[in-house]
């Protein structure tokens, strides 16, 4: 007896977390790409106060406008290509806390039901994520703290698809069933596929490091450096967590060798990076999951591709933004493999555990 949905009425109703969930991605996604662009054409202090916009809603956009936000800033004066990036990426950020929060109320409409802890570590992230773009503003772009901006950004994004995956999958949906010797291949290949969500992790915050230190350029040939397999680099200065605040690290404070050093490093990231996720999609097509290794390849190829065109085109910022979207994108995809592997089951199993129930529940019947 194969009673998956006790309750047909409910199993039959929208679940409207769910709905939200992937409202709330799409809309992490446009906050992401939206702050990459930011970043990326220096808008970060387009405004130098924070929420509003030299006091405005908006941003000062009339003459009078202007001249007044000038007076009140004098240290700061407007630079209208700089001020609506800010203030858009803001808005939207804003949106995505609403929607967050109406999330969570839902969440606690529906307590003990799926999801429910990771919405709340997700309200919490986003949160955070708040904290940090005021400090962003208030540090005036504070390495450290732009470079955890962006993985706060990835963190949130991560954990609204992983809560869509797990409403999605949720009884009697739960778990894809697959092929016994294609389950025991991809059990086998779990651990890999850890270890490269990580090293895509890391490599994701490598990039928040160069980016925040404006050591994208750092080295302008490919594949070596001024000419150089390893240049002259100082990484002590590049990787030092523990300097001073401020008082303006717009532009970068960093020396030749430092940013130097960051370069080269987040290139043998991503050199470790394409070994891990090409490794992992061999394995994946040979345990039969071939679209995933196609997919996870293709997106690998493409990340690597504009991470090469960043360098030898000087860094077209249409080029920098959808290196960073690619990111996002190839993080997701790996997340979404782990969850499918780890909720995978076998067909044999599962066909066992019912016919393990009916010869229990015919056992009964016939004492009865």
């Amino acid at each position: 007896m194969h009673n998956f949905a006790t309750d047909p009425t409910q199993a039959a109703r929208p679940d409207w977390r769910l709905r939200l969930a992937l409202a709330g991605t799409a809309l992490a996604v446009v906050v992401v790409v939206l702050g990459a662009f930011t970043r990326l054409a220096d808008a970060g202090l387009g405004c130098p106060d924070w929420p509003g916009c030299y006091g405005h809603l908006t941003w000062p956009a009339e003459h009078h406008e202007i001249e007044a936000a000038n007076a009140a800033f004098p240290h700061a004066p407007v630079e209208a290509g700089k001020t609506w990036p800010e203030m858009v990426h803001r808005y939207f950020a804003g949106m995505l806390l609403l929607l967050v929060g109406g999330l969570t109320v839902m969440a606690w409409r529906r307590r003990g039901q799926r999801a429910f802890i990771q919405i709340h570590i997700l309200l919490a992230l986003i949160l955070l994520q708040a904290a940090f773009g005021m400090w962003t503003v208030t540090l005036k772009l504070w390495p450290q703290v732009v470079t955890a901006h962006l993985l706060g950004g990835m963190a949130t994004l991560s954990m609204l698809w992983l809560i869509v995956e797990r409403l999605r999958n949720a009884p009697p949906n739960e778990g894809r069933t697959i092929p016994v010797h294609e389950f025991r291949m991809l059990q086998k290949i779990r651990p890999l596929a850890f270890v490269a969500v990580v090293a895509v992790a890391l490599q994701i915050a490598l990039g928040g490091w160069t980016s925040s230190n404006y050591a994208a350029l750092a080295c302008a040939d490919f594949p070596t450096c001024h000419g150089q397999w390893w240049p002259q680099t100082d990484f002590r200065k590049g990787f030092d967590l523990a300097q001073q605040i401020g008082p303006n690290y717009l532009g970068g404070a960093l020396e030749s060798d430092a940013r130097t050093a960051i370069h080269i490093t987040h290139r043998i990231g991503a050199l470790v990076v394409s070994l891990l996720v090409l490794t992992l999609s061999a394995l994946a097509w040979r345990a039969g999951s071939r679209r995933w290794a196609v997919g996870l390849a293709g997106v690998l190829g493409l990340q690597v591709c504009l991470g090469i065109a960043n360098v030898v085109m000087f860094l077209p910022l249409a080029i920098a933004v959808a290196h960073n979207a690619g990111a996002a994108l190839l993080l997701l995809g790996l997340l979404t493999f782990c969850y499918r592997i780890q909720t995978a089951q076998a067909a044999g199993a599962k066909e066992s555990s019912f016919e393990k129930t009916d010869e229990h529940e015919t056992a009964l019947a016939g004492g009865l």
